[in-house]
């Protein structure tokens, strides 16, 4: 029976009363001790305040039974049962007296509990089922009545306090000692987190400056001196598409170091030397910091990862698991993490992952490789990757299943080699005034032969060019050499000899050419390999097949002598681990490869290799150091191959071939031909890897009318601009100008489009003033070319690619000339368009919705307006009205209930054309919309 049962029969006002009578009352002074009071103290029949007897207590429970039996309703058991059930209870109470306890700990027993302890010690005997469950239920009400009477002593809550805050303070106490022990996994990854941040700091920090360590100066310098912030661009045929679209791409150029804050996945693509590992060394150090300038705020919170693929497939093992990412790159600190640390930080979406160097696996591996980046990229959604990869080493859509949006380092522009060339003389600055002097001097020749003389110019396109010509020009001081297999000879001369004795390093002093032969045969191994590191036992072992023939390298001992002298002397060889070697930079390693190559004269390697990417430079360098016999034979054995990858590769070797057998010559012009013009954007590509090569071969706009049949000249025009465009510099301009006067708008409008790729004065003065008027838009992508537009006397056609304040609209736009406006960017107040009364069409693409539009009622020529329909709309339910308007582009269009509003606020429409993204349910309902402009022409595109 559950107490609430007895409680019906039995109400507190019969209980409570004899219940205090077991009950000892408080007395003053009771609550001064800090203890709670033993149950013996509480009872009225024990100890020295006694006031009942053991007879005085039966007296009580038997009225308690007395109560119950006699209340209405049935007996709750046999009347028999009577004195037995009297005689059990007066048992259970004086039990009380007895307890091994306080009231404090009564009081957290509860009084199911407490009335559990009472039949423990007093049970009951002999009774029937319905009398057993009666004094149970019974005992438990009284028990409530116990309870209640010593939390109602006012001294109960003070020493209850008291015993709280004793508790409290142990349990506190015992908790700190057991996460000292027993750290909680936030808390130890925290505290490992900030060692590993430290040491990437440190690690990477750090950056080797090609040349600078001849003089008494330290190998690297710091990374915020020497980084060279570089721009990366995104493809052609992606920008063409954001131009027509609107896709998430925003602008085709914008800061390498910033991609990741547009982009969660990126594919980075750059030649050889052209800063892939800096930047991934700068944005490794950025998001260690954990509090990154304003620009890249974005990287805070971020855990950098690492992961420089020649270390995870140099024993051509499996790429490592995350768990496995520190031990796999050699980390001082792998085994020390937190266990699942890894993943931990993975799953929350806070990795860094960057990882270098797609080409540097070998063309067999590269399938894994691809399968892992793709697992863990779907395994770990949230995080931020950039993956880095030459140019050609894998194809353009390599990863676009896996979300990753491609850019491409931009070569150098002037400006750029300019501060490259200030920031490495101000690094290579002694403090001694005489010596500092010079070398300012110095700085001022190169930067006038760079911008005076073309070749030196065009070799002078990435960090690591720039940084070779930079440390050659003071070696040899003032003078260069040239060509591009020049600067690398001097190069590798200066850093084998020169080096040490400018150094004052002491000891056994090599000739360069020994030195040369065992670096050589390092680097073919290598490079026939598929690989850009070694083992130390392998590095050991072909040095040691090398020695014989070498008795002065010999004379310095075993292999591992003349290996710990190389890497300590010649910069050229490095140990990033303990059992790992390899090249300084990969350039060097496949300039040293080609040596080999051409020592051997096994040029049938030249046309098994032709298709893979690592192969190309070896080529290339083969060539330009060859002998007239040796080039002629590798560019045969290239045009054996036949395809037209072997062919632009052949050609792009010409550069360097100073003397050719003439027929040789000739049968590569011919294979040429038969790719020109380029006839599919993959043809652009490849001839685009020939560089300022292919300019020379490019038909121009004469001879391309009728010549092909194949595609109408104009399409065979587009390709040969974008050709000459992606080649990038501005050698290019003079070709790109034969077709400024091209009949067809389609040609025009792609020169147009690439004035960001060049020079902005000298594209503009050469290209862009020439285009005509009255059917281009001319695209700006920035203040400065507005500047120029403006200068150039303006244009009443201008679309905006970006975001501009208003402030530059009204310097540089001119409102007695603007026609049409379009905005692929924002300005900060659209009511500046207001000021241009002779606008006749306006798009808008990415301004936010609820930009007022208000401006553009008052345009009395406007005629044909561009928004998204959701923008439109907004607009619409604003109340404004463009009576005036009878064309309405909108794109972004979902459903038709989005146009509802529009025919009130554009009653005069007679064009309406719809861009609807294709998916389920994005189908536009033709009978709908006609209800909707029942006098327009409607158009709906997917």
């Amino acid at each position: 029976m559950d107490p609430a049962v007895i409680g019906t029969r039995l109400a507190s006002s019969v209980v409570a009363p004899l219940v205090k009578k077991l009950l000892v009352k408080e007395a003053p002074g009771a609550g001064l001790v800090n203890r709670p009071v033993r149950l013996s103290a509480l009872v009225s029949f024990r100890g020295e305040k006694r006031t009942l007897t053991e007879k005085d207590v039966r007296v009580l429970a038997a009225r308690l039974v007395r109560e119950a039996v006699e209340s209405p309703g049935e007996a709750p058991f046999p009347t028999d049962e009577e004195t037995a059930v009297t005689d059990a209870l007066t048992a259970k109470l004086l039990v009380l007296g007895e307890l091994d306890m306080d009231d404090v700990q009564a009081v957290r027993l509860g009084y199911r509990e407490l009335a559990r302890k009472l039949h423990h010690q007093a049970p009951t005997r002999d009774l029937s089922a319905d009398a057993s469950l009666f004094l149970d239920s019974l005992t438990e009400w009284a028990c409530v009545h116990i309870i209640n009477f010593f939390t109602q002593r006012s001294t109960f809550v003070a020493r209850t306090l008291v015993e709280q805050s004793r508790d409290q303070a142990e349990l506190i106490a015992k908790l700190d000692e057991l996460i000292t022990r027993n750290p909680r996994p936030d808390a130890r990854d925290a505290a490992f987190e900030r060692r590993f941040l430290s040491y990437i700091t440190k690690k990477h920090g750090r950056l080797q400056i090609y040349g600078i360590d001849l003089i008494n100066s330290p190998g690297k310098w710091p990374l915020d001196v020497a980084y060279m912030r570089l721009e990366a661009t995104s493809p052609v045929d992606a920008y063409e598409d954001f131009l027509r679209r609107q896709p998430r791409l925003r602008q085709r150029h914008q800061p390498a170091d910033e991609a990741l804050a547009d982009h969660d996945r990126v594919l980075l693509r750059g030649e050889a030397g052209s800063g892939k590992t800096t930047l991934i060394q700068w944005l490794a150090v950025s998001a260690a910091r954990q509090d990154p300038d304003d620009r890249m705020a974005y990287l805070a919170g971020l855990v950098p990862f690492v992961l420089p693929l020649r270390s995870l497939t140099r024993h051509g093992g499996h790429l490592p698991a995350p768990r496995d990412f520190l031990a796999a790159v050699g980390a001082p600190l792998a085994g020390e993490e937190p266990p699942g640390w890894q993943s931990r930080v993975l799953t929350a979406g806070r990795g860094l992952l960057l990882i270098d160097g797609i080409d540097e696996v070998p063309e067999s591996e590269r399938a894994h490789a691809h399968g892992w980046l793709s697992d863990l990229a779907e395994t770990y959604p949230g995080n931020r990757w950039l993956v880095t990869s030459r140019p050609s080493a894998v194809a353009e859509d390599w990863l676009t299943a896996e979300d990753f949006v491609e850019l491409r380092l931009s070569p150098m522009r002037p400006a750029d080699v300019q501060s490259f060339v200030g920031r490495w003389h101000t690094a290579a600055r002694t403090g001694v005034s005489e010596e500092d002097e010079v070398l300012a001097s110095y700085e001022a020749q190169l930067l006038h032969a760079i911008r005076i003389k073309p070749d030196l110019g065009r070799l002078a396109t990435n960090p690591l060019m720039c940084g070779l010509i930079c440390a050659l020009h003071r070696d040899r001081h003032g003078f260069l050499p040239i060509g591009r297999k020049e600067l690398y000879q001097a190069a590798l001369s200066m850093l084998l000899t020169r080096r040490d004795r400018e150094r004052g390093v002491t000891g056994a002093e090599l000739r360069e050419e020994p030195q040369l032969q065992i670096l050589q045969r390092l680097a073919y191994w290598l490079i026939k390999d598929g690989r850009t590191e070694m083992t130390r036992d392998r590095a050991l072992t072909e040095i040691g097949k090398a020695l014989p023939a070498l008795p002065e390298i010999a004379a310095l001992g075993e292999a591992e002598t003349v290996l710990t002298h190389l890497i300590n002397r010649s910069g050229l060889l490095r140990a990033p681990a303990l059992e790992t070697i390899d090249f300084c930079h990969r350039t060097f390693q496949d300039f040293l490869g080609a040596r080999a190559l051409l020592d051997e004269g096994t040029f049938g390697m030249v046309r098994k290799h032709a298709a893979d990417d690592q192969w190309e430079d070896v080529i290339r360098m083969a060539v330009a150091q060859g002998r007239p016999r040796d080039r002629a034979d590798i560019l045969r054995e290239l045009l054996r191959d036949g395809s037209a990858r072997a062919v632009v590769l052949a050609a792009s070797c010409l550069e360097q071939a100073t003397e050719l057998d003439p027929a040789v010559r000739a049968e590569l012009e011919r294979s040429m031909s038969a790719l020109l013009p380029p006839r599919t954007p993959e043809a652009v590509s490849e001839l685009t890897s020939v560089g300022l090569l292919a300019l020379d071969f490019l038909p121009g706009p004469e001879e391309l009318v009728g010549a092909w049949p194949a595609l109408d000249s104009d399409e065979y025009a587009q390709l040969c601009i974008r050709t000459a465009s992606l080649i990038g510099t501005d050698e290019a301009i003079p070709y790109l100008a034969r077709f400024r006067k091209h009949p067809s708008q389609r040609v025009r409008s792609q020169l147009a489009l690439f004035w960001h790729r060049f020079d902005i004065e000298a594209y503009g003065r050469e290209v862009i003033a020439h285009l005509p008027y009255d059917d281009l838009y001319l695209i700006a992508h920035s203040v400065a070319e507005l500047r120029a537009l403006r200068e150039l006397g303006g244009r009443p056609w201008i679309r905006l690619v970006g975001d501009f304040k208003t402030i530059s609209l009204l310097v540089y736009l001119d409102p007695g000339q603007l026609a049409r406006l379009d905005l692929r960017g924002t300005v900060d107040d659209m009511s500046v368009l207001g000021g241009f009364p002779l606008l006749e069409v306006v798009s808008v693409s990415e301004c936010p919705e609820g930009t007022s539009l208000a401006s553009l009622q008052k345009l009395p020529k406007l005629h044909q307006l561009g928004l998204s329909a959701r923008h439109a709309s907004y607009a619409a339910q604003s109340g404004l009205r463009f009576p005036q308007i009878r064309r309405l582009d909108l794109h972004d269009t979902e459903t038709e209930a989005v146009l509802e509003p529009l025919p009130q606020a554009f009653p005069s429409i007679e064009t309406l054309c719809l861009s609807v993204a294709s998916g389920p349910g994005r189908r536009m309902d033709r009978a709908s919309l006609r209800a909707l402009f029942p006098h327009a022409s409607i158009s709906v595109t997917e």
